[in-house]
């Protein structure tokens, strides 16, 4: 009976003690500590305005006694280590920071109070000074290594504090770009108008000073001796001659970019700072099916480390001695079939270790943003303001690379895979490093819908390009300013760009020409374009002008050799086959990735392409750092210059001045067109040329856009009509190709107009009486000379002019040849008509 009361009491005692005792986890005790200091920094903030009522005077009392004046910054801290605690599971959150604010509180408070030292105890007593906790250190500072020494070091520890709060470098922190930099901002821009005025005041007085000179040495001169005036009028004669020349001179100039003076430093707000987080399968399970299922086929490996990146994890094995390479990489598809995953990824080796990587889709893709990246210690602390951000690597590093370095990117993947998010992400990238006095862009967009938006920023040079002849232009136009600035580099005697901004007063901007879409150019005016390109990608590293081209198509057509040759840094997005892998880096892999910014980097430097997964910005983004840009910078005027007609000198084989080179150019153009008929042998006979230079007219011809490509025996294509040739014609847009080929193949009555059209359907009868006439005038007269001409003995008996002598041929060979051709205009004539009416 006793027993059973002892444990009644004895479960009674045990339940009050569970119940009083506080079994708190360590996430619960870190925030009830987290919302203590919350409360504390409050009551200490509102205390110094007395609104913390009979509590926050006892709190004021005994803050001004610890720190005086330091009082003020002791909420900030406070709050601050309340905020990092809360945060603490987050990368950007180290230990030093801690140490660094420790640091600050020490090192103010003793600078606070290092300048009381007639009578310290009273700047405390009073209020003053650094309190108790600054009094302590001054004298201890003082005392071991005197006053000046101890003002020395304490600010050196207090800008230590500061670097190690901020977690960057001191320029990052007192630079332009830094916090202090943008603090301050304001007034440096202040004290450099003022000073501008003024140095513009004193050369206005220097000015009015040297007018006032000259003006009485020309009273002097003129009250000289009698031959004074002879002599005046030469000098008045020779300067006008001189100031004609140099008003000439600076008609032929290219057109200088004009500076704006504006300064403009974005926010990081402006971004977003959502951060993703990527999901897989459970990594020891998949590192075991990887190790079994490499050992079923007889590849005995050690497995290694495992890297969780945004779009794959890589698992890295080492194989065992004597294992090909080429055994492993053809296991793909089983290691996917194992794995219940596709597509698969093999990197062997990984570049610069003795491993192999298998690269794993993940579950889910974690999204990259840009603001990830440009808060990065790398992009902080960048020697260079061309760096672009690509996005992260599949073990989560941040990559930066250098445009000018570059010099030149090609863009390349198919529909969707992200090639215009990863334009606008450069961009945006490029615009937080530069003023836009230092960086100016060139934005081609045929398809009218991604860079519109960049309209009316200071950083362009020209709207935005849409059509082609105004790219053309627009091209033509950096081509002269490159010929422009090397004249400027070698009259400075300066090798490149970064030289000469070293020591000029007037510093040459770098120019990022920007091509959306190159297969549309390439389709309509490939001679031009492609000529163009090549020769900027050869020769406008040196002047700070840097392509970036982009295209959806991956064909040889539009990537052609010498492009590539000349832009060895490329990035390719996801494509379908292999062959178009092939035709952007050289070598396979971009079929097997996954799109959505999953991209493959390749320079000259990587031996390997690198695979990572792009920074993203989204439209809200982009809308916001534009608005920003405009109401900073308020107003911009453009170069309308820049997309007019420009005049290039002909290079071999560059596209311009091309159809110049003949004179008979134009004409044949016209006969052509008006004649709705395009042959060598048509030209041979109306121009009176030989076969040599009527096929030349016709691959000029072809190239300008006049008419289509060869079919065999089948006539051309007339690709513009008579209408749409008259408009061009007084447009006179230079180097615009007449017509677009990819629009001859829809409706032939469009483009060769509804007159046109009818007239071919009526004249049909007309058209073989002009072939059997034509011929028979070339059966008369069909002699050549040495240089391929045709001569007309007609012609020759009314002029009574001797003719080179030509040799004859014999008269069955001479009759089967007319025979011959007389059948191929025949049958060429009637099928063009026939495919008239058929369509």
């Amino acid at each position: 009976m006793f027993n059973r009361k002892k444990r009644k009491y004895t479960r009674h005692y045990d339940r009050l003690n569970a119940a009083s005792a506080f079994n708190l986890s360590p996430e619960v005790k870190k925030s009830i500590f987290i919302i203590f200091l919350v409360a504390l920094g409050g009551v200490s903030l509102l205390s110094l305005f007395s609104l913390a009522g009979f509590l926050g005077e006892y709190v004021n009392s005994g803050l001004i006694a610890l720190f005086g004046w330091g009082r003020i910054i002791f909420p900030a801290l406070i709050l601050g280590f309340a905020f990092l605690l809360y945060n603490e599971a987050k990368e950007w959150v180290h230990g030093y920071i801690y140490v660094g604010l420790f640091f600050f509180l020490l090192s103010f408070q003793s600078l606070l109070h290092i300048f009381f030292q007639a009578n310290p105890e009273a700047a405390v007593t009073a209020g003053k000074g650094g309190g108790y906790v600054g009094l302590f250190l001054a004298k201890i500072f003082v005392s071991v290594i005197g006053f000046w020494a101890s003002l020395l070091v304490l600010f050196c520890l207090l800008a230590i504090s500061l670097v190690l709060i901020f977690d960057t470098s001191i320029s990052g922190i007192f630079g332009e770009s830094g916090f202090f930099g943008r603090l301050f901002a304001p007034f440096y821009w202040l004290f450099n108008k003022m000073r501008g005025r003024q140095s513009a005041g004193e050369e206005g007085e220097e000015d009015e000073g040297m007018e006032e000179l000259i003006a009485e040495e020309e009273m002097e001169f003129s009250e000289n001796k009698e031959g004074a005036d002879f002599n005046s009028h030469k000098v008045a004669e020779a300067n006008g001659t001189l100031r004609q020349l140099e008003l000439a001179r600076e008609e032929e100039r290219p057109t200088r970019l004009s500076r704006s003076n504006i300064r403009i430093n974005l926010p990081l707000d402006l971004l977003s700072d959502k951060v993703g987080r990527p999901s897989g399968a459970d990594i020891k399970i998949s590192n075991e099916v990887i190790k079994r299922t490499l050992e079923n086929f007889g590849i005995p490996v050690e497995m290694g480390e495992i890297s969780v990146g945004p779009t794959v994890t890589q698992y890295t094995f080492k194989p065992a001695e004597g294992i090909k390479l080429t055994r492993i990489t053809t296991l793909s598809n089983d290691l996917a079939l194992a794995l219940a995953t596709h597509p698969i990824r093999i990197e062997a080796p990984i570049p610069g270790k003795s491993l192999v990587g298998v690269e794993v889709p993940n579950r889910v893709i974690a999204r990259v943003g840009l603001r990830e990246i440009l808060d990065t210690r790398e992009f902080r602390e960048r020697k260079y303001n061309t760096m672009i951000s690509l996005g992260k690597d599949v073990a989560g590093q941040a990559w930066l690379a250098n445009l000018a370095k570059m010099p030149h990117l090609l863009v390349a993947g198919a529909t969707g895979s992200g090639k215009s998010v990863c334009l606008n992400s450069i961009i945006v990238s490029l615009l937080y490093q530069n003023n836009p006095d230092d960086l100016k862009f060139i934005l081609v967009d045929p398809k009218r819908v991604e860079f519109p938006v960049y309209n009316g920023i200071p950083y362009l040079l020209t709207p935005v390009i849409t059509d082609v002849p105004k790219t053309i232009n627009a091209l033509k136009w950096c081509l002269n300013e490159m010929d422009r600035r090397f004249d400027v580099l070698a009259a400075a005697g300066k090798r490149n760009i970064d030289s000469y901004n070293a020591t000029a007063k007037e510093r040459m901007p770098a120019i990022i020409f920007i091509i959306d879409e190159l297969a549309d150019l390439m389709v309509t005016a490939a001679r031009d374009v492609e000529g163009a390109i090549i020769r900027l990608s050869q020769m406008a590293r040196a002047v700070g002008i840097h392509l970036i081209l982009a295209t959806q198509r991956p064909s040889v057509d539009v990537i052609t050799g010498l492009i590539k040759a000349n832009i060895p840094a490329r990035i390719a997005f996801a494509v379908s086959s292999s062959i178009d892998s092939r035709t952007i880096l050289d070598s396979q892999g971009a079929e097997k990735l996954l799109g959505r910014g999953d991209m493959l980097f390749v320079t000259a430097e990587l031996s390997k392409p690198k695979r990572i997964q792009g920074a993203y910005v989204d439209d809200h983004e982009i809308k916001r750092i534009i608005n920003y840009i405009k109401d900073q910078a308020g107003e911009v005027e453009y170069n309308e210059q820049i997309t007019g007609r420009q005049k290039v000198g002909g290079i071999a084989g560059t596209g311009f001045n091309d159809g110049d080179g003949d004179d008979l150019y134009e004409e044949a153009k016209e006969i052509v067109i008006n004649s709705g008929k395009a042959s060598t042998s048509f030209l041979q006979r109306r121009l009176r040329v030989g076969y040599a230079r009527a096929a030349r007219l016709i691959d000029l011809l072809e190239e300008g856009g006049i008419v289509g490509p060869g079919n065999g025996a089948k006539a051309r294509e007339i690709l513009i009509s008579k209408e749409q040739y008259a408009k061009v014609a007084e447009i006179g847009t230079a180097g615009a190709p007449l017509h677009n080929r990819a629009e001859s193949r829809f409706n032939v009555e469009e483009v060769l107009g509804e007159s046109s059209y009818a007239e071919a359907s009526e004249d049909k009868e007309e058209t073989q009486k002009e072939i059997e006439e034509d011929s028979e005038e070339f059966e008369e007269s069909e002699n050549e000379d040495e240089e391929g001409n045709i001569i007309d003995e007609n012609l020759e008996i009314d002029a009574e002019e001797e003719l080179p002598p030509v040799a004859e041929e014999e008269e069955p060979l001479k009759h089967e040849r007319i025979k011959t051709l007389k059948q191929k205009n025949q049958e060429s004539e009637d099928e063009e008509t026939e495919k008239l009416y058929s369509r």
